[in-house]
């Protein structure tokens, strides 16, 4: 289910993760941070490419989660080095972060994630009978739900009427799987946690972030916890014990040195700019990107139980990039029956092979 049948892959692990490591905490910050780290990588590809002579190479990009980020900020730092790309793969992405980040001022992150928890709540069964007959039916209304009637609810605050903010909770809860009062008392605007926490309360069962079909009781509890996902204890132990076994047994790799799936102190250290910038947005690398070479493809890549990318802000994203028909035509989407690592059940890891592999076919000269 590898695409090595079609194509080499180059694995690199930003700097804190994998056996990588800075010299010291003051270089690091170097790296970590929303520009250093396009910066490192960018280099490293530029370098890649020159000391093993693949100036001539198709190149593709393939980035997941935070590396959609990654991706999309490289796309428009190395276009500016004579460096373009065949295709660039999304695979569970977040590349403008006013998208997923909800507050008071942002109603939009709501609205984008609306539809995630209906597909939650569908593979949960907590959707009302008609709800369940038929998923991508469910899915389009949830999306219409959201793009119109829910954002006409938030846009109105405060000035909503008693009797409009009861048949508010009703609607919502409806597309949600939630209870009225649980909707009620987050203001009508559903934060990811509290999703997780609210959706199966009375089997006191959290629902995962990265993929809503996992569920698991919290280790320090139900109530009053801090936020915890099961999808991240199903996952990381498999991920951790195989590379290592591999690397150590197969490879012959022999280090005491842990192996870090993830970098261990992101949020504490990274970087992402400042107020005056906004929130992180690397949409307009790759804009820059794409009418700079409109020979360019991305394929998107995307899960229906994933909230930390949900669906729904990706095409939010796609669709305000100013692109023209002529550049909207070389963006495809694959979706798949699953989370944020669309690869866990082998069937879907096999849909992904082959459609990357149509996808570099599509990608190349006929």
């Amino acid at each position: 289910s590898s695409p090595l049948d079609r194509t080499d892959l180059v694995l690199v692990d930003a700097i804190g993760t994998g056996f990588s490591r800075p010299a010291d905490t003051q270089t690091g910050k170097k790296f970590w941070g929303l520009k250093g780290d396009i910066a490192a990588f960018g280099e490293f590809i530029r370098m890649y490419i020159t000391r093993n002579e693949r100036w001539s190479s198709p190149l593709f990009l393939l980035g997941e989660s935070y590396g959609t980020t990654r991706a999309a900020g490289l796309s428009g730092y190395l276009a500016n080095k004579g460096i373009s790309f065949n295709g660039i793969v999304l695979l569970s992405t977040i590349i403008r972060f006013q998208t997923v980040t909800g507050g008071s001022t942002n109603d939009q992150a709501f609205i984008d994630t609306l539809p995630t928890y209906t597909m939650i709540a569908w593979y949960h069964k907590k959707l009302p009978a008609d709800l369940m007959q038929d998923q991508a039916k469910t899915r389009a209304e949830a999306e219409k739900f959201a793009s119109t009637e829910y954002a006409a609810i938030l846009a109105k605050g405060d000035t909503l009427s008693a009797e409009e903010r009861k048949n508010a909770t009703e609607r919502i809860a409806r597309y949600t799987g939630l209870t009225p009062q649980d909707v009620d008392e987050s203001n009508l605007r559903i934060d990811v946690p509290w999703f997780t926490h609210r959706l199966l309360a009375s089997q006191k069962l959290r629902v995962g972030r990265l993929d809503g079909r996992y569920t698991g009781p919290d280790p320090q509890g139900y109530l009053d916890t801090p936020f915890y996902d099961p999808t991240g204890s199903a996952t990381a132990p498999p991920f951790t014990s195989m590379f290592n076994d591999y690397v150590r047994r197969e490879l012959g790799y022999k280090t005491d040195m842990a192996y870090n799936v993830s970098y261990p102190d992101a949020n504490k250290n990274w970087d992402w700019g400042n107020a005056a910038e906004g929130p992180p947005d690397t949409s307009v690398d790759l804009r820059a990107a794409i009418v700079k070479n409109p020979y360019l493809k991305v394929l998107v890549m995307e899960g229906n139980y994933d909230l930390a990318t949900p669906y729904f802000a990706v095409h939010d994203t796609m669709d305000h990039m100013d692109l023209t028909e002529a550049y909207r035509k070389n963006i495809s989407y694959a979706t798949y029956q699953a989370g944020h690592m669309v690869y866990l059940r082998q069937a879907d890891l096999q849909k992904m092979k082959a459609d990357y592999a149509n996808f570099i076919s599509a990608c190349l000269p006929k």
